[in-house]
């Protein structure tokens, strides 16, 4: 019997998904996506866990997000729970693209803290996609004690991802404000700072929070 002309162009571009050339693989999540099929849904989640190249990481993110939320956030699911770091980091971002609120209990405290900053990262953004109206405080609580991490690109991605909860985050930014550590406060007044003016930018805010540290005074008295 012929397999019809779609499966065996599926087939090869699921094939291609392994090919040496990153070209080659972007191509083939692109095909995977273009034609949804639930039977590659696994194929496109393993790869997410070692595709060294982020545009085709993109590439199949998106392809996941193709398909029925009631298909891949199960699989999501338990990949967030991997022992690969890049496994649990595409599959936090990729259920981030997806909004499904059903996986927000899968984004705990140990994923929100996690040693690995682009695993770290991928939770705090789908954190504030996912969480559930009514829980942004609980969430801006656990998100403050991560102030003061990292570098400033692993410091603005937690800004932004505060910034995103609103108003809610101002009382859960006093007491890091007055933090023995130095770069707890600067992390704190910058986030605080870009609430009220989103505009002045990141650069900006942690060079006048630095200042601000340096004399002494916290946000509100300055």
């Amino acid at each position: 019997m012929t397999m019809p002309k779609q499966d065996t162009e599926t087939i090869r571009a699921v094939q291609g998904l392994e090919d040496s050339r990153s070209s080659v693989r972007l191509r083939a999540a692109l095909a995977v996506g273009t034609t949804p099929d639930p039977r590659f849904i696994a194929k496109l989640i393993e790869r997410c866990a070692i595709e060294p190249e982020f545009y085709v990481r993109e590439m199949l993110t998106w392809a996941l997000t193709r398909h029925a939320a009631s298909t891949t956030v199960p699989e999501l699911l338990n990949e967030v729970r991997s022992e690969r770091a890049q496994a649990r980091s595409q599959a936090l971002h990729t259920l981030s693209k997806i909004g499904d609120r059903q996986a927000w209990p899968a984004i705990t405290r140990a994923l929100l803290s996690d040693a690995d900053d682009e695993v770290a990262r991928s939770a705090w953004r789908a954190a504030v996609v996912l969480v559930p109206e009514g829980e942004e405080p609980e969430l801006a609580a656990v998100l403050s004690t991560q102030l003061g991490r990292g570098e400033r690109e692993t410091q603005l991605s937690l800004s932004r991802a505060l910034i995103a909860l609103g108003e809610v985050i101002v009382p859960t930014l006093r007491a890091p404000m007055k933090d023995p550590d130095p770069r707890v406060r600067q992390h704190a007044i910058a986030t605080e700072r870009l609430l009220r003016n989103p505009d002045a930018g990141f650069e900006f805010a942690i060079d006048e929070a630095k200042r601000i540290v340096a004399l002494g005074r916290t946000s509100q008295e300055g």
